[in-house]
């Protein structure tokens, strides 16, 4: 049995999550207060990447960043009766030193009651519409009960796009490019499959009109909710009081979306989905390091110092992110570490290679191979694109493997008890609860929704709950 590093395999997912997030040095847990943990350099600088590629596709759509306090007041908080029902998970600060406060307010739960306030001060006309920011790189607070690192936490890593319209459409527009922004994001850049899902009515953001979600699947074949976008239509505005003259001259309330990439759940999806049993394996763009230099050294020997430098010094000027690990410690050890923190290439140089004129590279899935220095420059690039082709494909073909049809009850019981994953079943009705209610009883899963942006035909099957005609094929799925 191994008694360092991974000491059990990925099949063993949850054992196998805890000890990748500790050893990895991704984050602590030990912060003292449940549901709180201190982000360690490696797997923030993983959470930086994905926030740059967020904030780089949402301002190529014209979001403005924005920063508001970490403080909601509680009258803003109940203005939508339904966003009120965030309540039961609201943290709440009440006291200063030894007094009360003279108003609590807020930790936020979400930007909506923070932001919406200060949209009816700043939009007088539709000709300041369409109005899009966005805030990055803060933190959100839900008194969640049972927490678990990038998986659910009391405090999380928040990223959020607030937009006003005059017209609707323009509204679902925007939840098109939301789309297409986790179609980059996600799955272009760190690789993650998912499936777009318009969310039932009873499973949609407190207070929106309609919500869609991008879901994956972890590697014990439960969904994780990767992102999620709001078409809010004028409840908000009505609520707040959003209001702009329109080009009649009349006053109109304004239309509106918003949008939450997880953050953490991305970073969750990364470890899972990806990961192995000897640890991480990173995406190339989100990586902290995209290579790792290992120099073999020799009683003696001169010449592998130098060289190393100078390869370091070549691949930075690429662009690529380095480093040459020249610490007191045995190449074993060294590749053992940069292996469990998933540096997609390492490059191994001793004397001898050097004496050939080549090196090492070992990517972090795949085989080794000896490169000559002379095919070394077209050869680095080429390895990386393999190495993420195979982490795609793997991931592919795992997330597609979980994809399953079930056409009774009994039928969709049995493949959520063997197998997980998704499973398409026909239902009579999208707007009744009473469906999920059913298929939770009986097989513990939920409703997942409809396709988006173009949601599957019903060709002649009946609802797997009601038995009547089904107007519906959604996923079911159980959750993290």
């Amino acid at each position: 049995m191994k008694t360092q590093g991974i000491t059990v395999s990925k099949s063993d997912f949850s054992e196998w999550y805890s000890q990748v997030c500790l050893k990895a040095d991704l984050a602590d847990v030990r912060f003292g207060i449940q549901g709180f943990i201190v982000h360690k350099p490696w797997g923030y600088r993983i959470i930086r990447h994905i926030y740059e590629y967020l904030e780089r596709e949402v301002e190529m759509q014209d979001h403005e960043p924005i920063l508001f306090p970490r403080a909601v007041k509680e009258a803003h908080l109940n203005a939508e009766a339904e966003h009120a029902g965030f309540t039961p998970e609201v943290m709440w600060v009440s006291q200063a030193g030894d007094g009360d406060l003279e108003e609590r307010f807020a930790l936020p739960p979400t930007g909506e009651a923070q932001i919406y306030p200060m949209f009816s001060l700043w939009l007088r006309s539709h000709n300041e519409l369409p109005y899009k920011v966005y805030q990055s790189r803060i933190s959100t607070f839900r008194y969640e009960m049972t927490t678990r690192p990038f998986l659910r936490g009391r405090e999380f890593c928040f990223f959020e796009t607030h937009n006003a319209y005059a017209h609707h459409q323009e509204a679902l527009d925007q939840i098109e490019l939301d789309f297409r922004t986790c179609e980059k994001v996600m799955g272009d850049i760190c690789k993650i499959p998912f499936k777009y899902f318009k969310r039932p009515e009873w499973d949609k953001f407190l207070g929106a009109d309609a919500t869609y979600c991008a879901d994956s699947l972890m590697p014990d074949g439960k969904r994780t909710q990767l992102a999620s976008t709001h078409d809010l239509g004028q409840r908000f505005a009505e609520a707040y009081n959003i209001q702009i003259k329109n080009g009649d001259g009349d006053m109109q309330l304004v239309y509106q979306t918003c949008f939450g990439p997880g953050i953490w759940r991305i970073m969750a999806a990364i470890i899972g989905v990806h990961g192995d049993d000897n640890g991480l394996c990173l995406p190339v763009a989100v990586a902290p390091l995209h290579i790792v230099i290992v120099p073999i050294l020799k009683k003696g020997d001169e010449t592998v110092m130098p060289f190393v430098k100078e390869l370091e010094r070549t691949l930075k000027d690429e662009g690529y992110r380095v480093k040459l690990d020249v610490r007191n410690r045995s190449p074993g050890n060294k590749f053992h570490e940069w292996e469990l923190k998933g540096v997609p290439l390492r490059i191994e140089v001793g004397p001898r290679d050097i004496g050939n004129n080549e090196v090492v590279l070992a990517p972090r899935i795949g085989d080794k191979e000896t490169v000559s220095m002379d095919q070394f420059t077209d050869r680095v690039p080429a390895v990386l694109n393999e190495y993420e082709l195979r982490l795609s494909q793997r991931a592919e073909g795992y997330f597609n493997d979980s994809v399953r049809e079930a056409g009774t009850m009994d039928e969709l019981a049995n493949i959520l008890e063997e197998h997980r994953g998704f499973v398409k079943v026909a239902v009579s009705s999208v707007e009744k609860e009473m469906i999920e209610d059913t298929i939770k009883e009986k097989t513990g899963a939920r409703v997942c929704g409809t396709l988006y942006p173009e949601p599957e035909p019903v060709s002649g099957q009946s609802c797997i709950v009601t038995g009547d005609k089904a107007k519906h094929i959604v996923y079911v799925c159980k959750s993290h």
